[in-house]
Order: structure tokens, then C-alpha cells, then sequence
């Protein structure tokens, strides 16, 4: 299949950058299967950066290379699912190390959600009901450099 990564810049040479911000799996290396998101990331990337011009990089991935890795896989926004990306949000390491995270992203709908349940405003189980409903595309957070080698660099669209 193919995964997608927004930039500002061709990554034909994808590595692990340090935490920059909490994000939602951890610091890693992220892609999608959605082309659309990855080419908002890229306008997004381009015009915080003020610099480079938005690019989706294009990478094939084989579910089968990950036999040897250590996978969690989020099917849904669920209560697993809410509870993993606010323990990354708040930078409290998690209880496994993982080298490849597949689940929905938080994006600017729901980000208010995990927010306000961090904040204590809505039980874990209000949060996921107000979460469910939403759309959410996917996002893979390879996070080891063994999960980055079985990446295959395919180019990048300029957006």
C-alpha cells in the first residue's frame, strides 16, 4: 500500500525526529493512507515553516514487514485509543515500546475533546462518545529505525 507524508521538503531519507511537540503517538515519523490529509499537512508544514514549498512524499509499505516489529494497531477512537494519546500528549512514556502505531488522528475537531477530558471537563467516557462520531483518517507513527527500513521511498506531488 501506499502511506503518504506532508512536508515542506522531499524525505527520501525518512528518520526519527525528537519530540518537537507531544503528539499523538509519540515522537516518530508519521504518514497516511489518506493523500488529501497529507496534502493539507504539507500546506500546513510549508506555511509554518515559511520556507520549501508543500510536497506529499510517497512510500510503499507492506503490512508483512512489520512481522518482526512490535505493533499497536487502533481500529477506532475508543477509550484504548484516547487514553494512549493523552499519555503521549503529556509526554508520560508509555507502558510498552512500540516501534509502529496505527490509529485515527486527532485533528482540530476532536482536539478540544481530548483537551477538555484532559482538563477533567468530560469523563473518559463522555470524551469517546463526543470522539466516535467524528471522521477520522488514519495516521502510522513509525517510531523505531526498524520500523522506518521497511519504508520504500516511491517521490513526492507538489502540492
Amino acid at each position: 500500500m501506499i502511506l503518504y507524508h506532508g512536508s515542506n521538503i522531499s524525505v527520501e531519507k525518512p528518520r526519527i525526529l525528537k519530540r518537537l511537540r507531544a503528539l499523538d503517538f509519540g515522537g516518530g515519523f508519521y504518514l497516511t493512507s489518506s493523500e488529501e490529509q497529507a496534502g493539507r499537512w504539507a500546506r500546513t508544514v510549508t506555511r509554518r515553516r515559511r520556507e520549501g514549498s508543500p510536497i506529499i512524499n510517497l512510500y510503499e509499505f507492506d503490512l508483512v514487514g512489520t512481522n518482526d516489529l512490535e505493533v499497536m494497531k487502533f481500529t477506532t477512537a475508543n477509550e484504548e485509543w484516547l487514553d494512549f494519546v493523552v499519555r503521549n500528549r503529556k509526554e508520560i512514556p508509555p507502558e510498552n515500546q512500540y516501534d509502529l502505531v496505527i490509529g485515527p488522528v486527532a485533528n482540530d475537531a476532536t482536539l478540544p475533546v481530548i483537551d477538555d477530558y484532559m482538563d477533567g471537563k468530560y469523563t473518559q467516557e463522555e470524551a469517546v462518545k463526543r470522539l466516535l462520531p467524528q471522521k477520522l483518517t488514519d495516521q502510522y507513527a513509525f517510531l523505531t529505525v526498524e520500523a522506518l527500513s521497511i519504508l520504500e521511498f516511491k517521490g513526492g506531488i507538489n502540492v
